[in-house]
């Protein structure tokens, strides 16, 4: 006889409910702005989480060239890279890459806050980065968010 009252309900790929949402990045720090898409992403913000499973939402970010970076960021910070050739060894810092590619800088914040494992993978795929106010994506209808109304 089953005499609980309640049953743990597992989510998975066929029960979930993923949306799209519209971050614009002006204005913005970009750790914040990172942590609080890494949450998106993987969905923990939803009744039915589960950690093994993709619960989170496909996010897209606009005007990523003008997020900001408190402090001494901008020209203190430096990011590590390697070609795998000797002497390969790459240093750069937020200014240049904002400069040559700012959807990196964004990508690399988001990045660094998933999971390193398939899942993070997975779900780094669902996280798209535009620079302007332009996107390819109006016709999933993204939901556009503001970062100070979610906690």
């Amino acid at each position: 006889m089953d005499t609980l009252s309640y049953k743990t309900v597992s989510a998975n790929r066929n029960t979930v409910q993923k949306e799209w949402l519209l971050i614009d990045a002006e204005g913005q720090i970009l750790g914040r702005l990172a942590s609080i898409v890494a949450k998106l992403l993987r969905g923990k913000y939803k009744r039915n989480f589960t950690p093994h499973v993709d619960c989170g939402d496909n996010i897209i970010i606009i005007n990523a060239e003008k997020v900001k970076l408190s402090g001494k960021k901008l020209t203190d910070r430096q990011y590590f890279s390697h070609t795998g050739y000797p002497g390969g060894q790459q240093i750069k810092n937020p200014s240049y890459l904002l400069e040559k590619k700012p959807t990196a800088l964004v990508e690399h914040a988001v990045k660094g806050m998933l999971p390193k494992n398939r899942l993070g993978r997975q779900l780094f795929r669902n996280f798209y980065v535009y620079t302007g106010p332009d996107h390819p994506h109006e016709a999933q209808k993204p939901k556009k968010i503001t970062l100070n109304s979610i906690k």
